[in-house]
């Protein structure tokens, strides 16, 4: 099926496969939509991912059970990962639906730890790791300001689940969809393959014009979740064939994964190359963005920007190509070896 760019408006579903429907969800960010997938085997349909715990995504979803799916029988959501825009209606979604939630283990936990940090003080150790980055202390303000935030978008999550895992087949909608897991985005994001309709419900791991966030967080100052990530891409190209069609969750459906995959691999690697060539002298956390990101880093933005170039640094000391060096401050200075 070629889209042409045509696709549902907000709260509105389309056809994209025998059995799958793309339902159209809005954010309120700049990312102002997310993709949601129906799976449908007659009137039984599994959801793929919910929306944000927010009114305009609740009163979407009424619109939608009491419209497209009224004859539905609903039995199970699904949830790629444990991001608010992912994850943010599961709970209203399963306990209204009577149905069951299956994620991976490491998301639905990880979401059941940050929840509690919703109006709880700021770990000390949260504000260790941006003081190391080159945060201000106005800065680290700010982002006391906002700590716990993901409790606004995520109101609760099901006190049990169903475990997705790698390799799995589970029946959803009519159709046996093999789970891949995918790394460095978040700790064990599934992706969903059907191999005999030759579809992949990709969530964030694999998406049509912007790459993923892929960051390093206080939670776990010291991980490499870059070299996570470009493991999954060496995955996913090994896994996927050339012509199937990727549903991602922004940005329209498509195919050619292969050119994809290749394409956001080299966005990475040019921006290591320009880490170090850039990085002969020693810099802050901080003072790197200008080599990663086109746009000017704000208050709104300053946060996933660190994690994110954290995650390329890490990479880079990981590999010996570079050295990370702790002054007398506790900020952390990168060099190249």
């Amino acid at each position: 099926m070629e889209f042409n760019g045509r696709r549902p408006g907000d709260g509105e579903t389309m056809t994209v496969a025998d059995g799958v429907s793309w339902l159209r969800m809005p954010l309120p960010f700049r990312l102002n939509h997310i993709n949601l997938w129906l799976l449908r085997d007659g009137r039984d349909c599994v959801i793929v991912d919910t929306g944000m715990g927010t009114k305009e995504c609740h009163d979407t979803w009424d619109s939608v059970l009491a419209g497209d799916l009224q004859d539905a029988t609903i039995s199970d959501v699904v949830v790629t990962h444990m991001h608010p825009d992912h994850a943010g209606c599961a709970a209203w979604l399963v306990d209204r639906l009577g149905a069951d939630l299956w994620m991976t283990r490491e998301e639905y936990l990880m979401c059941r730890v940050l929840l509690t940090d919703t109006n709880a003080d700021v770990p000390q150790e949260a504000l260790r790791f941006y003081r190391a980055a080159g945060f201000s202390a106005e800065q680290l303000d700010t982002y006391k300001a906002h700590f716990g935030m993901f409790g606004k978008f995520v109101p609760g999550m099901p006190k049990s689940y169903r475990r997705l895992q790698e390799g799995e087949r589970p029946d959803f909608g009519g159709g046996a969809w093999e789970i891949l897991i995918g790394r460095g985005h978040s700790p064990e994001h599934a992706c969903l393959l059907d191999a005999e309709r030759n579809v992949l419900i990709s969530g964030d791991q694999l998406l049509p014009a912007i790459s993923p966030n892929v960051s390093v967080w206080p939670t776990e100052p010291g991980a490499n979740p870059l070299g996570d990530f470009l493991d999954s891409l060496d995955m996913l190209e090994a896994r996927l064939p050339e012509d199937v069609l990727v549903l991602p969750a922004h940005g329209p459906p498509f195919r050619g994964a292969h050119v994809r995959l290749a394409a956001l691999r080299k966005e990475h690697t040019d921006k290591l190359d320009m880490l170090l060539e850039n990085s002969s002298s020693p810099r802050r956390v901080v003072d790197t963005f200008g080599d990663l990101f086109a746009t000017q880093i704000d208050d709104r933005s300053r946060v996933m920007a660190t994690g994110e170039a954290l995650a390329h640094l890490h990479y880079l000391v990981e590999k010996g190509d570079m050295v990370a060096d702790v002054d007398d401050g506790h900020v952390t200075w990168f060099h190249r070896r």
